[in-house]
């Protein structure tokens, strides 16, 4: 059984993680020629100031 875990900044809405978990579920069925109930699914929402690329954090600056 697939488990794909996907690490996303906080605010997306249900919609839009709903249709990434639609589409990634979509196709690692295919791939691995799986049912999609066996597929897995998991969101972790991330604060901004928790995510950093190239080692600056990602989180807007205060003003």
């Amino acid at each position: 059984m697939p488990l794909v875990n996907i690490q996303i900044l906080k605010g997306h809405s249900q919609e839009r993680k709903n249709e990434i978990a639609r589409r990634v579920t979509a196709a690692v069925s295919e791939i691995a020629e799986l049912p999609r109930e066996a597929i897995w699914v998991v969101f972790e929402d991330v604060a901004a100031t928790d995510w950093y690329v190239g080692g600056t954090t990602v989180a807007k600056p205060a003003d």
